[in-house]
């Protein structure tokens, strides 16, 4: 295919200038109507700016960024990525006059075709144009097919369409691993970034290989490639976020934690980065920099597209572990920081009733590990009523788990996947009924089965004690039974004991609670084998 860089018509580009500064938005249009441009539309920040975007077809968009606006360049353009606005055949060009690292780095993370520095001269922005335009329409096949999701199409044609001689020979491989990775064909993306790593030493080649090999799960040879890449790339964030992925991947949190902290160091904008920094942190006991994180995060989301109330319960839930190893007036002043923190939530989503649940299921834990067992009561009725009123209820026990930063263990498919019934609501009459096919499939040998009924019976009904203690009495046979993700399914008994304990026991519930109980305190593997005990129907 012809390298040669081919004379760009700007007569028939559909051009979107994104500008709030009048004086810099006229020098630019007049710059673009000087290399031909007809069809130009120039806008500053607004309402209309998002709808303007996603309902034309424009063919480039020139977005400037200038950091005293309300809703600033790149803000937008982070938004326009969340919501799938930036499509592969549309020319996105970034401009900011802030050369700073941390927004230059945030401004990559949402991937524009070019980043340009302002002021800039007619020639600098042409030559920047001709060249995205010229690889746009190279590549035009590609970018069609993405579009509408055509993943064979587009490895198709970068596999078929380059002679090693070509120009773009080296970006179609680049191309082509990135694609079969996303297509889950990792050996043969590992193949060819391989290959093209070592021809051209490219970053992007050096990543691709790097994801293709976590996929295979050579996690030792990925982490090395990626060190060798931080190394050579020190501010190439993205290989610190597959780092991290990978050391978390191999159950080392402490590292995963160091590389997130360097990363966010370096690129602190990004409200993702920032909580996956505050969950590690959270892990690993680092209190401290998980709540500077969560911070971080609420300052960050006020006009983000990734505002939620997530890290104000996790900022609530850092305050709540802090107070386990405080005592007077320090525990009840990180008890009044945990309330704040929940009522700044609520005034902050007023109108977020799944909010309402989870918050009320983080209080329930907060007092009751104060011993205020009479609130923690109220707190969780509170929750379970709120969830039940759900158009898709949530699941309790997974949410509270979620809220606190632990693990939420996938012991099995089943459990995984498990299905709730379109538009189910709370019933305790079917929460009994699916409680007893989980008995029978139990009996019949059947546990994905078994588990799976177990959990729906707890979703129909939140307070049903037998299927709690089904629930801990099957993850303790299965810790018992194998070494695999043992800790994971040791603490999935403590947590369905925990809830059970939340709740009136009587009679064989209270004696399956304590037989479950003095089973959890010895060593799993010396348990006898077999049923641990008769299920509760």
């Amino acid at each position: 295919m012809d390298g040669r860089v081919a004379k760009i018509d700007y007569s028939d580009k559909q051009v979107l200038l994104i500008e709030s500064s009048g004086n810099m938005r006229s020098t630019i249009f007049y710059m673009l109507r000087s290399l031909g441009v007809v069809n130009l539309k120039a806008i500053t920040i607004n309402d209309r700016v998002l709808p303007e975007i996603s309902e034309n077809n424009y063919d480039v968009i020139l977005l400037g960024h200038n950091v005293n606006d309300r809703f600033t360049g790149i803000q937008l353009l982070e938004e326009c990525r969340y919501k799938g606005f930036i499509k592969p055949s549309a020319c996105w060009v970034f401009m900011t006059s802030d050369a700073s690292q941390e927004v230059i780095l945030h401004a990559i993370d949402s991937h524009p075709d070019e980043l340009i520095m302002k002021p800039f001269s007619i020639d600098e922005l042409k030559h920047r144009l001709d060249s995205i335009l010229h690889r746009k329409a190279i590549f035009k096949p590609v970018d069609d097919a993405l579009d509408v999701g055509d993943y064979p199409t587009a490895i198709s044609f970068c596999r078929n369409n380059f002679a090693s001689y070509d120009t773009e020979y080296d970006e179609s491989q680049i191309i082509l691993a990135r694609l079969l990775n996303q297509f889950g064909k990792p050996k043969e993306a590992a193949d060819i970034a391989e290959k093209q790593y070592w021809k051209t030493h490219d970053k992007e080649a050096g990543l691709n290989w790097a994801e293709s090999l976590l996929a295979l799960n050579r996690i030792k040879e990925a982490k090395a490639l990626l060190g060798e890449l931080i190394e050579e790339y020190p501010l190439f964030i993205a290989a610190y976020d597959l780092l991290s992925s990978s050391h978390e991947k191999n159950g080392d949190l402490d590292k995963a934690c160091e590389v997130v902290v360097d990363a966010t160091q370096k690129s602190p904008l990004g409200i993702p980065r920032q909580m996956v920094l505050g969950q590690l942190a959270t892990k690993t006991k680092r209190l401290d920099v998980a709540g500077g994180a969560y911070k971080k995060s609420i300052t960050l989301g006020k006009r983000s597209c990734y505002k939620s109330p997530e890290p104000f319960l996790r900022l609530a839930n850092v305050k709540r572990l802090e107070m386990q190893g405080a005592e007077g007036a320090v525990a009840v002043e990180l008890l009044n920081e945990c309330e704040n923190t929940i009522k700044q939530a609520y005034q902050a989503f007023p109108r977020d009733r799944a909010l309402q649940v989870k918050a009320s299921l983080l209080k329930s834990e907060i007092y009751n590990q104060v011993g205020d067992t009479d609130e923690a009561n109220k707190c969780t009725r509170d929750a379970q009523r709120i969830n039940a009123e759900l158009e898709a209820p949530l699941d309790l026990d997974r949410e509270l788990l979620h809220v606190m930063g632990d693990a939420v263990p996938i012991l099995e498919p089943a459990v995984a996947k498990r299905s709730v019934p379109p538009g189910k609501k709370h019933d305790p009459d079917m929460s009994l009924k699916v409680n007893r096919l989980g008995v029978k499939h139990y009996l019949s040998g059947k546990m994905p089965q078994a588990l799976k009924y177990f959990g729906l019976a707890t979703e129909y009904d939140t307070a049903n004690v037998s299927a709690l203690l089904n629930l801990a009495q099957l993850f303790l046979e299965s810790a018992r039974d194998s070494e695999d993700k043992r800790a994971e399914r040791l603490k999935m008994v403590a947590r369905y004991l925990k809830l059970s304990e939340r709740l009136s026991l009587e009679g064989v519930e209270q004696d399956k609670q304590y037989q479950l109980k003095h089973y959890l305190s010895h060593d799993v593997s010396l348990l006898p084998s077999g049923s641990l005990g008769n299920l509760l129907r």
